[in-house]
């Protein structure tokens, strides 16, 4: 599974999704560590298995291993962060915001790769997951440590990217044989009243009631 053939997948009625992952792709925006790390923690996000499988396969062959886990790591914390901070954000009662929210997440200390990254990564799953607390708290890292808002703003372009391939390929595939035909001769009235279509045994059936 490849890029390319997500795209084949793609329906002909968002070939705009399909341009814009050939774009994502080519893309020189991020460093290729930034770049293919998000391919593999947005294609978790996206909780789509040809997606996650087309992304890491691309992932696999352009940085190290290391590279993959940590994109993994960040995928798999901030599908914990992302759902108990959001909570925490959307709250009527804000008492939450002053308890200790007693949840390990030291792989973002020590995430074995640039930290710089491993927030960006963060951040783009976050804008997956609707996370606006997160989304604020990664950005303000990022934005601390110099990296512009082009480059911001392209990880977030490729989470879209990734999740609208990943809506599309939910859709279920059409089936010729799910279509009804109406049969093609107008239906006849018979002298009891029903239609021809009825086999004589359902006619039989009901005449004895």
């Amino acid at each position: 599974m490849s890029i390319d053939d997500l795209k084949s997948k793609i329906p002909d009625f968002a070939k705009d999704v399909r341009l814009n992952l050939s774009s994502m792709a080519s893309d020189e925006t991020l460093t290729p560590q930034q770049k293919y790390g998000l391919f593999v923690a947005c294609g978790i996000a996206s909780r789509n298995a040809d997606v996650r499988k087309a992304l890491v396969a691309e992932a696999a062959g352009k940085v190290d291993a290391s590279v993959i886990q940590a994109a993994k790591a960040a995928a798999s914390i901030m599908g914990m962060n992302n759902v108990y901070y959001r909570f925490v954000h959307l709250a009527s009662n804000k008492d939450y915001r002053t308890m200790p929210a007693r949840l390990r997440m030291n792989v973002i200390s020590n995430p074995g790769v640039d930290k710089v990254d491993f927030e960006l990564w963060s951040l783009a799953v976050s804008a997956i997951n609707g996370c606006g607390m997160c989304i604020d708290a990664h950005e303000d890292v990022l934005r601390k440590a110099n990296v512009t808002a082009e480059a911001i703003q392209a990880a977030v372009r490729f989470a879209s990217i990734i999740q609208s391939a990943a809506l599309l390929l939910k859709l279920p595939t059409p089936n010729k044989r799910s279509v009804l035909i109406p049969d093609k001769k107008p239906a006849r009235s018979n002298p009891r009243g029903l239609f021809d279509g009825w086999s004589e045994k359902a006619i039989s059936c009901l005449s004895a009631l």
